[in-house]
C-alpha cells in the first residue's frame, strides 16, 4: 500500500501563488507516476498535472499550463505543484494520485491511479 499525503493549500487572492506538496509513504518503490487532480463543488474530478518517475516526461491540462509547474523529489518521495497566476477558477479542492503502472507514462484520467490523497482546498478570492 501507498499513503499520500497533501500539504500547502489555502487562501490566496488572484494572481498569487500556492505551493502544493504530496508525500508518499509505504511501499513507495512500486510508484511509476504521480498526478494532481482537482474537483470543485458541483464538478467532476478532473486532471491537472502529471509526471513520471524520473521526472522525463511532464504533462497538463491546457487550463493549467503556463502557470502550474509539478515536480518530484524521489529522495523525498514528494512531488510538488507549483501553482502561479492563480485565478478564481482554480478554486477547488487538490488532490494527489500515484499509480504503478508505466502504460501509458502519463495518464490523464483519474481511473488510471491506483492511490490518492485526502485532498487539501485551494481557494482563490478575486
Amino acid at each position: 500500500q501507498v499513503q499520500l499525503v497533501e500539504s500547502g493549500g489555502g487562501l490566496v487572492q488572484a494572481g498569487g501563488s500556492l505551493r502544493l506538496s504530496c508525500a508518499a509513504s509505504g511501499r513507495t518503490y512500486s510508484i511509476y507516476a504521480m498526478g494532481w487532480f482537482r474537483q470543485a463543488p458541483g464538478e467532476e474530478r478532473e486532471f491537472v498535472a502529471a509526471i513520471t518517475r524520473s521526472a522525463g516526461s511532464t504533462a497538463y491540462a491546457d487550463s493549467v499550463k503556463g502557470r502550474f509547474t509539478i515536480s518530484r523529489d524521489n529522495a523525498k518521495n514528494t512531488v510538488y505543484l507549483q501553482m502561479n497566476s492563480l485565478k478564481p477558477e482554480d478554486t477547488a479542492v487538490y488532490y494527489c494520485a500515484a499509480r504503478g503502472s508505466s502504460f501509458p507514462p502519463i495518464m490523464r484520467h483519474r481511473h488510471g491511479y491506483d492511490y490518492w490523497g485526502q485532498g487539501t482546498q485551494v481557494t482563490v478570492s478575486s
